[in-house]
């Protein structure tokens, strides 16, 4: 690991989930950035790799699993937060429909946050669950990195190809999307200055 690599991570802490929209959440003191996406995302291979930690977020093989906010404090300097996949077509719809507002909770409840990190498939359309979380964000004004998963299992031309298009569809700039994967690493740092420079931004 290069010691020139941005979000060197020296100390983690596990500080607990939050499982009502109204619950029990840690003292919003330090800075936060929220990982949000689909349920079979990526999201907790993509923490994984981000941290360097093998476990740091349990890799489920069964999709939706987290069905909480989970919180963790980052070298004692600020917390990443972990918000509950959504839209996995196998859990019930009830279970579905508690996202929303258990993520619009935490929301509510974090002067501390200072972004979110949205996860979407690289190889599959945003789902009308992604754009209406992209909307939800944008309404609120809080900043946002658009990461595209799982990118090594798309060839070259196709990958370009597939930035560009979810890029013009979401109406974003090429240069608000970073393209990651969690098996080659590809995309690590990219995301990680990019972290950093939502952990400068004031409250």
């Amino acid at each position: 690991m290069a010691a020139s690599e941005p979000l060197v991570i020296r100390s983690l802490e596990f500080l607990g989930g939050m499982a009502k929209a109204d619950g029990w959440r840690p003292d919003a003191v330090l800075p936060e950035v929220a990982f949000a996406g689909r349920s079979n995302v990526g999201k907790s291979s993509l923490l994984n790799r981000l941290i360097h930690r093998k476990k740091f977020a349990r890799v489920s093989n069964t999709p939706g699993r987290t069905r909480e906010v989970n919180f963790f404090k980052v070298n004692d300097a600020f917390v990443f937060v972990d918000l509950p996949g959504y839209g996995y077509a196998r859990i019930s719809k009830a279970q579905r429909a508690e996202w929303k507002p258990l993520i619009e909770g935490y929301l509510s409840a974090s002067p501390q946050l200072r972004g979110i990190v949205q996860l979407l498939d690289a190889r599959h359309d945003p789902t009308a669950d992604d754009e209406g979380m992209l909307e939800f964000l944008s309404e609120l004004e809080i900043p946002t990195i658009v990461v595209l998963t799982k990118i090594d299992k798309l060839g070259a031309a196709e990958r370009a190809r597939r930035v560009h298009e979810i890029s013009v569809r979401l109406g974003l700039d090429a240069e608000q999307v970073v393209a990651f994967s969690a098996v080659t690493g590809e995309g690590r740092n990219e995301l990680a200055e990019a972290i950093e420079q939502l952990l400068a931004q004031p409250a």
